[in-house]
């Protein structure tokens, strides 16, 4: 788990972990500790106040002072956490920061790296959120009213999202001049999930294009640098959309459609796309590429996930029990 990730899912609006006891001064040694810590990690200076809240969470819980904790504290925090029913990833990305600070103390010769034989969640074998079904996509997209410069938005934003699996920090960081046309083929330039640059595309078929073009055109004059999309609030007009509008224009299109489910938000129409194209032939290898997963096994989940709906045993079982009228 890279320093983004860690960010992000402890930057989740519901991931920060709350208990009852009296919080725990901070002594100045901790203080000094934490920031010379944080001085020494190879990681942007966002992540860095991300590991000093999760730091300070872990310690403003800890019963004991810094100079008495044991493996034991760190296995009851976890224990704490798992309480709170937060998601596997996230009680990981706590324990993450916790190990790699003490892994630095015992390096420096501060204190032992009593978190080492602490394990993170085991990854679940399934995604947290479903992807629609084509039925559900084609009452989400139909829904959308393109007679308005908010709806061509927000039918170009969706029709996205669903036929390329793009990111909503994807499509917040793009800008217009990151599409472009090479041998014939559009893409779209994107700054990956923990990437620093525009080091990867997506490819726009015509039926992702043209939407977008529609929408630029209604929007008026713009600039090559200008955000692909643009909020139309009173506050931020014109201005760079943030993911949290984003995923909220996603779960609203749902619920329009009559769609309202909490295993259903923006990610949906990621798990989307990328169960679509896997449905629709594509190989392991193309659709890894295309969804820009690090690991393998992620995109078998969904590989894995669609062989145990297809080729369910359940369905055997009623079959053979129908011939003894069971």
């Amino acid at each position: 788990m890279n320093s983004f990730e860690i960010t992000e899912l402890i930057e989740h609006k519901n991931a920060a972990p709350s208990n009852n006891q009296t919080a725990v001064t901070i002594t100045n040694d901790l203080s000094k500790y934490l920031q010379d810590f944080l001085s020494e990690q190879d990681i942007k200076e966002n992540s860095k106040g991300t590991y000093k809240r999760a730091l300070t969470q872990f310690f403003s819980f800890m019963p004991n002072s810094f100079e008495q904790l044991t493996s034991n504290d760190i296995l009851t925090y976890k224990r704490h956490l798992e309480s709170l029913e937060l998601a596997a990833y996230t009680i990981t990305a706590y324990l993450v920061v916790v190990r790699r600070f003490f892994a630095w103390t015992e390096a420096k010769k501060i204190y032992p790296n009593i978190a080492k034989t602490i394990k993170g969640m085991r990854r679940p074998k399934e995604f947290r959120k479903d992807p629609l079904t084509m039925e559900q996509t084609r009452e989400v997209i139909s829904g959308i009213d393109l007679n308005t410069l908010q709806g061509k938005r927000d039918f170009a934003i969706i029709n996205l999202l669903v036929r390329t699996g793009l990111r909503t920090i994807e499509i917040q960081r793009a800008n217009i001049e990151d599409i472009n046309q090479t041998g014939g083929v559009a893409k779209l330039h994107i700054q990956g999930k923990g990437r620093d640059t525009k080091d990867d595309y997506v490819i726009l078929t015509h039926a992702s294009l043209k939407p977008i073009l529609s929408y630029l055109k209604c929007r008026g004059e713009t600039k090559d640098t200008d955000p692909l999309f643009t909020s139309l609030s009173d506050r931020n007009n014109g201005g760079r959309m943030t993911t949290r509008s984003l995923s909220r224009i996603a779960k609203g299109v749902m619920i329009e459609a009559g769609i309202d489910s909490k295993r259903l938000t923006a990610h949906s129409l990621r798990h989307t796309a990328i169960t679509t194209a896997l449905r629709a032939g594509a190989s392991l290898q193309e659709v890894k590429a295309m969804a820009r997963h690090a690991d393998m096994n992620t995109t078998l989940i969904y590989s894995h996930n669609i062989d145990r709906e297809t080729n369910a045993p359940e369905h055997k079982i009623d079959a053979y029990m129908e011939k003894y009228a069971i």
